[in-house]
């Protein structure tokens, strides 16, 4: 069986210019600074033909390690696309942590954040994939350990985003968020994956994105991708826990709706062929980030956001695959 590491490889020319729009101060354009704290895992990464039965076992294709974890897959996604992005997060003192913070370096992101600590391994997510759809384990290891000292640490101002999700413990996440009101920063959760936390922390947040599966979760509902628009919507609004929040659905091949003050928000999916749908979501998220720090309005953003996704998921592995400002330029025209 062949192994093998993904490559973040550009595919494109390098006189392709990053077309990512930037806010305007005085004279100068500038894009306001996108933190994200999350996790950061080794992705080991299996193909195969089917998933294997209850005490099962199914000979496989080929195996890979990629860079992954939530967070560092929307730090990537948010950096190559063309923001100041700092990842707030924990490694381990070990092989998969030294190769991961290689990783992220060489993406441009500030890892000043990061951390490392002896107490535990890295974070590790076992993935296995057969026809472009998943199945994933994560081990948290080291980004149990992410914590309120963590978060507290950056000098937050005024139009920073804020990014997190909950392969850190939520009480991390909600003490990082309790820092952007008072600053005016925005802030954008992901709640993936699907768990029980305090409602509260829903206060906290502009922007909220999650998929069918963990709508479902979350509103005790089933849905399913082919359901019609208005069910996700219905759901979408029991999450709304305060005027002027978006809550976005991202429905895969169909795209995403969301729910804002204005109304309903659609945004039609894109005829691709999938790959590895991986980090889809993270790409989506990270994206969404950038358009949000180079202060696009939330339907452009989203716009942006799904045809950065749509390209992610052409490629192998996580957070390799995120796609670049000039590739998303393209796909656009």
């Amino acid at each position: 069986m062949p192994m093998r590491c993904i490559s973040s490889r550009p595919i494109l020319p390098a006189r392709i210019r990053n077309l990512v729009p930037h806010t305007k101060l005085g004279a100068k354009f500038i894009m306001n600074h996108v933190y994200v704290a999350g996790s950061i895992n080794m992705d080991v990464i299996a193909t195969a033909a089917r998933y294997p039965k209850m005490g099962e076992t199914v000979p496989g294709r080929e195996i890979f390690f990629s860079p992954g974890g939530k967070g560092s897959n929307q730090a990537v996604s948010a950096a190559k696309l063309g923001a100041p992005t700092t990842l707030i997060g924990c490694l381990g003192e070990d092989a998969f942590g030294r190769e991961l913070s290689s990783f992220l370096s060489s993406q441009g992101i500030d890892l000043t954040n990061v951390r490392y600590s002896m107490e535990t391994h890295t974070g590790t997510a076992v993935i296995t994939v057969v026809e472009s759809d998943n199945a994933i384990v994560v081990i948290p290891g080291t980004n149990a350990l992410v914590n309120g000292t963590d978060v507290a640490r950056p000098a937050l101002v005024e139009g920073d985003v804020l990014v997190s999700q909950f392969e850190i413990p939520a009480s991390t996440v909600y003490a990082f968020f309790s820092r952007a009101g008072p600053i005016g920063a925005t802030t954008i959760l992901n709640l993936a994956p699907a768990i029980d936390f305090d409602r509260s922390l829903l206060h906290l947040v502009d922007i909220v994105v999650l998929n069918e599966t963990e709508l479902g979760f979350m509103t005790r509902r089933s849905l399913h991708e082919s359901d019609p628009e208005s069910f996700f919507i219905e759901a979408a609004r029991t999450l709304q826990m305060r005027d002027g929040q978006t809550v976005c659905v991202t429905l895969g091949r169909r795209g995403a709706v969301a729910l804002n003050r204005d109304g309903v928000i659609a945004i039609p999916g894109r005829a691709v062929q999938p790959v590895d749908t991986t980090g889809a979501g993270d790409c989506f998220v990270g994206a969404l980030a950038a358009q949000i720090a180079a202060g696009a309005p939330i339907r452009a953003a989203l716009e942006y956001a799904n045809i950065a996704a749509s390209l992610c998921v052409q490629r192998m592995g996580a957070g390799p695959s995120m796609p670049t400002a000039a590739e998303v330029a393209i796909a656009r025209i």
